[in-house]
């Protein structure tokens, strides 16, 4: 049966998560060039700044998911995990109160709330989003951002895990290298979520 993503994605159930769209990852500080790259090549800040936009006209709650390193690390596990270790590279990067940890500018809007997290890969962990979410009655996210390597699997697994039915929009999310990101659309996302276009939620929210 086709899905009826007028009523799967409902303004008064629906909140849209924005996973990781800060200036120190896919913005003008980012250190991570393929995966930039990869968000330039299929729209991704173009597209979310048109989910986000009709998502705002409809009422729907916009919580942009983030994250961030207090300066002395302190909450942060920093040696349990190659990418982390990777990113102690450069020790000053995604630091709280710094630009990097910046929402993009495009994508951000006064009435956003936000959820930051300071250990792990999904937006759950560690932090209030899944009280945030229950207590404003929502049951069903739509998932946009990055990346398709781990944090957007990350985020639809602890959501469905946790009841919630879950859209990920798949030309507002990126991953790296191309033909690996599109696997795990096909064969992880496929198996947890509805994967939805910009296209699809626009005329499902117009």
């Amino acid at each position: 049966m086709p899905l009826d993503l007028r009523k799967f994605a409902a303004p008064g159930h629906t909140a849209v998560l924005v996973m990781e769209m800060q200036r120190g990852v896919v913005g003008d500080m980012a250190k991570f060039p393929d995966l930039v790259k990869a968000c330039d090549r299929y729209g991704v800040l173009g597209n979310s700044a048109r989910v986000l936009s009709a998502a705002r006209m409809s009422g729907m709650p916009v919580i942009q998911c983030t994250a961030a390193f207090r300066p002395d690390w302190a909450g942060s596990f920093t040696d349990n995990c190659p990418f982390v270790v990777g990113l102690l590279k450069d020790p000053t990067h995604m630091l709280d109160g710094t630009p990097a940890i910046e929402i993009v500018p495009a994508l951000r809007a006064p009435e956003d709330l936000e959820s930051r997290r300071y250990h792990g890969f999904s937006p759950f962990t560690g932090t209030s989003l899944d009280v945030t979410l229950r207590a404003l009655r929502i049951t069903t996210i739509v998932a946009l951002g990055v990346s398709l390597n781990l944090g957007i699997p990350g985020l639809a697994l602890e959501a469905v895990n946790l009841g919630y039915r879950v859209a990920v929009v798949t030309d507002a999310v990126a991953g790296v290298p191309d033909d690996y990101a599109q696997a795990v659309l096909r064969h992880t996302i496929a198996l947890l979520a509805a994967r939805v276009t910009t296209a699809d939620l626009l005329a499902a929210w117009a």
